[in-house]
């Protein structure tokens, strides 16, 4: 089973790891940013010794971004997107076993300050 785990945050300065950016992280007790910073290294790391992790990617930041719109013509305007606080920071293919392992892995990226967001992905022909 195939998921994508969308990452969205408003970091600032815009930079990754997000959490390392993000004032509701900063303001978390130092053991408890390692404690969480554990977490992600044990299931991530896991999770690529498994071969469960198909593809990931960091973004850049945002304001360097082009949003492309079509109403009767294709239109290219600067990003980020203009009624959102986060952006997507970053996202990752999975290839797991069950739902389960899916929302096992994409909870260990859940950081304050942070949106993460699991979805399976579906081939075009299919209606799953």
């Amino acid at each position: 089973m195939k998921f994508v785990i969308l990452i969205h945050s408003n970091p600032q300065p815009w930079g990754h790891p997000t959490s390392a950016h993000t004032a509701e992280y900063q303001a978390l007790p130092q053991d408890r940013q390692d404690e969480l910073g554990r977490r992600w290294e044990r299931v991530f790391g896991d999770a690529d010794a498994k071969a469960e992790i198909v593809y990931g990617c960091a973004l850049g930041d945002p304001t360097a971004s082009l949003i492309f719109r079509h109403d009767r013509e294709p239109v290219a305007t600067d990003g980020p997107y203009s009624e959102s606080k986060e952006h997507l920071a970053g996202f990752f293919l999975i290839d797991v076993e069950s739902e389960q392992r899916a929302q096992e892995i994409a909870e260990a990226f859940s950081c304050p300050g942070d949106t993460v967001e699991l979805r399976p992905t579906m081939r075009p022909d299919s209606e799953s």
